[in-house]
Order: structure tokens, then sequence, then C-alpha cells
């Protein structure tokens, strides 16, 4: 069973030098050592149902191709043609027919990254097709989730991801749709978004809205070491259908088989480097986010909502939508505020408070991350 307790910090703990916020230098070894390594959440498979439908994942300088092949499997190509690596693939989404057909020379391959046809190779002596299929990236499934990894052998997922795999399953978050999809484009660093994400010591001044619905201090951690970190909050109300939306409250029943205490909580958690979740009792939120460079981060908010309580006339997500659009932009104005400040030569780093415990434990995790 969860042990949740309050967050608090060690004597003398304080934010990272501003290097690791401000430097170019930094974030080319965070890519090298982290990003190029780890296990990054690139969209849901719903995105792809049908053989053939595909979107791409742009990330660290690669491309990636990733569809459902015929055998209803979903791969990861890297979009590199394997004649003289041209990137075959342009549109950011759609459904190919039955292969991919890179537009130099029209070397063509199967959905599964087989080569199946070379023009005028067949009079080149030694030549095999079958030397030549696409290459892939890693790619895991985790409650619809699709994760990549760029690494040619990296620690299998199962392991990566061995305290989470089957943490929260009355949420059904496999079984969950899309409802809405918001993308920003922040001047922030990437662990700025992840901090503020997992303090509210912030809220009372930055989100008063959400401070109504949701004492800042009622937060209780169970996850508080290591690449996955959280807990819960709870309801000033409770006992009233609460939800965090522009009323605080819902006509949408629970999702999956959320019940008892779960229906008073909402649950926030980072899951180390780009995926931040949020577990509401009638919907779920994601943020993936996509670091540009050391002050530049894509970040895409995603809301996902039971398919039988979507496909009611009266379903209207606009309610939760709203409200954290506007929770969200709260956010990321402060933090490129924060980067504005920590890249000044005034400075220096300051002491957390015991509501930034979290954060805290994000240094320490982050630091062993760059090997240091």
């Amino acid at each position: 069973m969860a042990v949740y307790q309050k967050s608090a910090v060690r004597a003398g703990a304080s934010t990272m030098p501003q290097r690791y916020y401000a430097s170019a230098d930094i974030f080319a070894r965070e890519t090298e050592r982290i990003f190029t390594k780890r296990w990054l959440c690139v969209g849901r498979a719903e995105q792809i149902p049908n053989a053939g439908d595909y979107f791409l994942a742009e990330m660290f300088g690669e491309s990636l191709i990733i569809v459902r092949g015929t055998d209803g499997g979903v791969r990861a190509h890297f979009n590199v043609c394997r004649h003289r690596g041209t990137r075959m693939c342009e549109e950011q989404k759609g459904t190919f027919g039955g292969s991919i057909m890179c537009p130099y020379h029209a070397w063509t391959y199967g959905l599964d990254g087989a080569l199946l046809a070379a023009r005028n190779m067949q009079t080149v002596e030694g030549f095999d097709r079958s030397s030549y299929p696409l290459k892939q990236a890693n790619l895991a499934q985790w409650e619809g989730f699709l994760f990549v990894n760029l690494a040619a052998t990296p620690t299998p997922f199962e392991q990566v991801f061995a305290q989470v795999l089957r943490r929260w399953p009355q949420w059904t978050i496999g079984r969950l749709r899309a409802a809405k999809r918001i993308d920003y484009d922040l001047r922030s660093n990437w662990k700025l978004i992840f901090q503020n994400y997992s303090e509210c010591y912030h809220c009372p001044l930055i989100h008063p809205a959400l401070d109504r619905l949701s004492p800042s201090d009622s937060g209780r951690n169970d996850l508080s070491e290591g690449d996955f970190q959280g807990g819960f909050m709870t309801f000033r109300e409770p006992g009233t259908h609460g939800s965090m939306t522009v009323s605080g409250h819902t006509a949408r029943p629970p999702v999956g088989d959320v019940a008892a205490d779960d229906i008073e909580r909402v649950y926030y958690y980072t899951i180390f480097p780009t995926m931040l979740l949020s577990l509401h009792p009638d919907y779920v939120m994601v943020h993936y986010l996509t670091p540009l460079s050391h002050d530049r981060t894509l970040v895409s908010c995603e809301w996902l909502f039971d398919p039988e309580t979507m496909a009611r006339p009266e379903f209207d997500p606009s309610d939760a939508i709203e409200f954290w659009d506007m929770t969200n932009r709260q956010d990321w104005h402060v933090c490129e505020l924060s980067q504005a400040g920590i890249s000044s030569r005034a400075y220096t780093p300051g002491p957390y408070g015991n509501q930034e415990g979290l954060l805290e434990s994000f240094d320490r995790n982050y630091l062993a991350a760059m090997g240091e």
C-alpha cells in the first residue's frame, strides 16, 4: 500500500547553479546523457488506429516515423532512407498506402521497414535488398502511451517503469481517449517546467482559481525519489463531485473504477525526463515536453476522457480544458520569468522551502543522470 507523506527538504538545500538552466553546453550534455538514452513519451497509440497510419516524432535532431503495420504492431522507423540518407517523410501525420517511398530515388519500404524495391539496383553486383531495411528506434507501449528510446541497447522499458507499470489500474488509462490537445512554445528551460509542476508553494499567488478548489498545502507524496515523483492534493469541498474545472464541479462520472478516496483527490506525477501525468476523478491530463535548447521547450497538453462518456450527446470537456489552459499559461509565464531571472549575472542559488521537497529530489536525480 502506498504511503503518502508531506514534502520536506534537507537543511541547507538550495537551487542549482545558473549553468544548469542557462548553458548551451549543459543542454548538449543533457542530450547526450539523458534524452538520447531515456524512454521518452511521443504520443498515444490511438493516434494511429489503422494499418499505415503514422505521425512524426521530432526530437534532438532525429525524426522518427511512428507507424502501425499491417500486423497491427507499432514501429518507430528513423526517417532516413538507406540509399543516400534522404529524409523521406515530410508530412507530420497521415496514412501510407501500404509502403513508404523515398522521394529522391524511389527506394520503397514496407510498413515493417523491409526494403521492397530499389530502382536499377538489381544489376549492382552483391546488392541484397534484405541488407537495407529502415533502421528502427526502440519502442514500448504503456497504458496507451508510446515511448521511444534512441539508444542502441537501452535499459528495458519494463525495468525502468517497474514502479508504475501497474500502479494506477483504477483509471484504466489505456482505454481513455483524447478530447483536446494544445501546444505551447515556452522560452524556458525544461527543468523549470518540471520543478514548477512539482510544488504548489506558488499556487495562492499564481493560481488563485486553482487555490480556491484545492488547498496549496494539501499535497502528500508517495513517490519522492528517482524517475517517478509525486502524489495527491485534495479538494476543498469533499463530497460535492469536485473536479478541476471552471466551476469546480462536474456532471461527468468518474473514469474507469475510480472511487473512495480517489474521488476527493487529484494525483500529480512527473515521469523523468519529459512527461507530466495528472490523474483526476473524471479525466486524465498529460503534458509532453520536447526540450529544444537550454532556454526553449515545446509543451503539448492533452486531455483524456472515458470513451463512453465522450459518446454522450451532452459531453463537453471545455470546463476542464479552459481551466487548465488558463492555469498552464499562468505557469508558463512564471517559468519564463524564472528563466530570465536565472540568466542574470545577479542570480545565485537560493534556499528551498519545505513545500519544495520534490524539487530538491528532482535535482539529485537529474545530477545523477548527468553523472555528477
